[in-house]
């Protein structure tokens, strides 16, 4: 999670860039100011999630968004760092120490669960589950019920 020289990086947004289709769809466009943030300030904002309380990488990014004064965040590197903090959170479990990040907390976009966090969906699902979340699946894929209501405010 070591911070990386030269980041936070403030890029002006190109139809080509890998994260362009996500960021589209939360409303940008070429040309808008878009930041690439150091892992350590994600993990920063999952940490800030209370119990009971939740957050998407959509949260996430516009709380960076503001932070820098830009119109997006980059959600390819975003969730990189997402998967990242939590895998370090799990090595700090599995090695006795307490975990001071509730990575479980970050749901990936429309409450989806996250199948790469440590354990996969189920164990996702168990400790949502054992913080009052409702899980319902749908296909293949698991959401929490009514998500949005239990957003942190951004």
């Amino acid at each position: 999670m070591s911070d990386k020289k030269g980041f936070p990086k403030i890029i002006k947004l190109k139809g080509g860039e890998p994260c362009f289709r996500a960021l589209q769809k939360m409303g940008a466009k070429v040309g808008d100011r878009c930041v690439l943030v150091n892992p350590c300030e994600v993990e920063e904002v999952m940490k800030t999630v209370p119990r009971g309380k939740l957050i998407t990488i959509r949260e996430i990014c516009m709380k960076l968004a503001k932070k820098y004064n830009v119109e997006a965040c980059c959600t390819l590197t975003t969730g990189i760092f997402i998967m990242t903090a939590a895998n370090a959170a799990q090595e700090t479990i599995k090695e006795g120490k307490e975990n001071p990040n509730p990575y479980w907390r970050t749901l990936k976009a429309d409450g989806l669960l996250n199948e790469k966090y440590p354990g996969g969906v189920e164990a996702h699902k168990k400790l949502l589950e054992e913080e009052g979340h409702k899980i319902v699946q749908k296909g293949k894929k698991y959401f929490v019920e009514n998500y949005q209501n239990h957003l942190v405010k951004v």
